[in-house]
């Protein structure tokens, strides 16, 4: 029986590595409110978007969503905080108050955790300093499906363009908000939720450079302000129709968050959005094992057909140089059992007078 013999890998035999693997992903709008419906008069009730009972967000899909075929593209919810000018706080009796407060207080936590008093949530801030100015009281929610984003999103490279234009006719003013000025290296923040990047409305004019939006890389969530869904030059959210009431009855976007359901205003953001894209990213994470195999080992081989009748087969005569092939790399635990093999694209000449070094990649 043939001897084996192993050579042990050391701490300077291995290294690991992580490569990103970038996808581009279009959303369009015709899947989002267009596709199956998504006029005034069927919003809410195409076959791709499934409403709940406990009517907190709606879920988005691109494709009838009792399909097998479906797969689910991203949720979408709105909400703000108590102390917006919307809430009940103010003298107002908004509809499912508690529901629309919770919600922004929930997505706040999970993202951006507590500011210094353990029973206060942070705003979303239009900057990157989390310092509490800046504050978007208000807003809508996009959680994007794991299936869509993998990893993360790719820095740079998300962008959402809206329609601002009144009810009957929202794409005739679009707005499209960027995160250009974000990269891997600058130009982002990290918190609580992870790396997160300001949205940038990248039009000419008063609105151009302005701040409507953030986007949380690693969490997949976009939060948008109520003032990228008004029209061009107005920051105002009081003005402009969002959501189509009873009768002729248009409704601004604070009367819209003031009245309307979370379904209703969901629908009122769906109906607006023209497109969204961005890269994903995969990111492979392997360990690099460094196989050395000198000069003099591995220069005979345990194949039992090596030897016949206690002769090396390939040598000629006894004074021969030694020969033999290597078509695998065998990776053992510290008991020497087998965990991983490793076979080479073809057989490697291996005798006293070379050495050889193979390079192992295991990817998780």
């Amino acid at each position: 029986m043939a001897v084996i013999n192993y050579e042990p890998l050391g701490a300077r035999d291995r290294t690991t590595t992580t490569t990103s693997l970038y996808e581009s992903i279009p959303l369009t709008g015709s899947i989002i409110s267009g596709t199956y419906g998504g006029d005034a008069v069927t919003l809410g009730s195409e076959p791709n978007i499934k409403n709940y009972t406990h009517g907190q967000f709606q879920s988005v899909y691109d494709y009838p969503y009792l399909s097998s075929s479906a797969n689910h593209i991203f949720d979408i919810t709105m909400g703000y905080n108590a102390s917006s000018p919307l809430s009940a706080s103010a003298g107002g009796t908004p509809a499912q108050e508690a529901k629309k407060v919770n919600m922004y207080n929930q997505i706040s936590q999970v993202l951006l955790g507590y500011t210094s008093s353990a029973n206060t949530t942070r705003d979303f801030e239009l900057d990157l300093t989390l310092d509490q100015t800046g504050s978007m009281k208000e807003c809508f929610f996009l959680n994007l499906s794991r299936l869509i984003y993998k990893d993360q999103i790719k820095k740079g490279s998300f962008s959402i363009t809206l329609g601002t234009a009144s009810w009957d006719n929202t794409m005739l003013s679009t707005a499209t908000l960027v995160d250009a000025s974000a990269s891997a290296t600058e130009g982002t923040a990290n918190t609580l939720g992870g790396d997160y990047g300001i949205l940038y409305n990248n039009a000419s004019g008063s609105d151009g450079n302005t701040a409507q939006g953030v986007v949380f890389y690693q969490a997949g969530i976009v939060a948008l302000s109520t003032a990228s869904f008004v029209g061009p030059n107005n920051t105002d959210f009081n003005s402009g129709s969002i959501l189509s009431g009873s009768g002729a009855t248009k409704l601004t976007i604070a009367q819209s968050f003031v009245s309307a359901s979370i379904s209703g205003n969901c629908n009122a953001a769906r109906h607006r959005i023209k497109n969204i894209s961005f890269n994903n990213t995969t990111e492979i994470n392997s360990t690099i094992y460094f196989c050395r195999i000198p000069h003099n080992k591995y220069n005979y081989s345990a194949n039992p057909t090596y030897l016949s009748s206690s002769q090396i087969v390939v040598k000629n005569i006894a004074s021969d140089t030694p020969v033999s092939y290597i078509t695998t790399i065998g990776l053992y635990s510290s008991n020497n059992e087998l965990l991983a093999t490793a076979k080479l694209s073809e057989p490697l000449r291996k005798d006293p007078n070379n050495e050889i070094t193979l390079r192992v990649r295991l990817d998780y």
